[in-house]
């Protein structure tokens, strides 16, 4: 599909990192600067249904997004992670896995809810600095999955 953001390859420094990738799937390390350690687990190819897939390619996609959880949970320590395909606006199959904090900005809403509370810098800046550690942990989790 032409204009699918999701399936250029090139990753803009404001949009995210890269952190692995597969044959079928890449995980990016989302750049929000309000739910640090938010990650998507995107598959290569243009697909917009998770039913276009086959068994075993829907299997291979979950089994990643819940490596990243279980990283994210591991090093981010959140009150709760949020597992989420929308693709209303990108109709190519990705996963949003978003560590989530009482005092995040949109809690208890999604993470495309109205700001509900600010939360402080120094608490963001904390969780930025978790999230350095995600890249080894999710690489780790993926690694441990063969």
């Amino acid at each position: 599909m032409t204009n699918c953001v999701l399936c250029k390859d090139d990753l803009k420094p404001e949009e995210g990192q890269l952190i692995w990738r597969g044959d079928d799937c890449r995980v990016i390390l989302v750049n929000d600067p309000d739910l640090p350690g938010f990650c998507r687990v995107i598959w290569n190819r243009h697909v917009a249904e998770m039913t276009d897939l086959s068994y075993g390619e829907r299997e291979h996609i979950m089994t990643l997004v819940f490596a990243v959880e279980e990283a994210i949970r591991h090093v981010m320590h959140p009150d709760k992670v949020n597992i989420a395909a929308l693709g209303n606006m990108a109709p190519h199959i990705h996963w949003h896995v978003i560590p989530r904090f009482k005092d995040d900005t949109f809690f208890p809403g999604s993470a495309w809810s109205k700001k509900t509370q600010e939360t402080s810098n120094d608490v963001l800046e904390a969780r930025r600095k978790k999230t350095e550690a995600l890249p080894a942990a999710i690489k780790s989790a993926i690694a441990n999955l063969a």
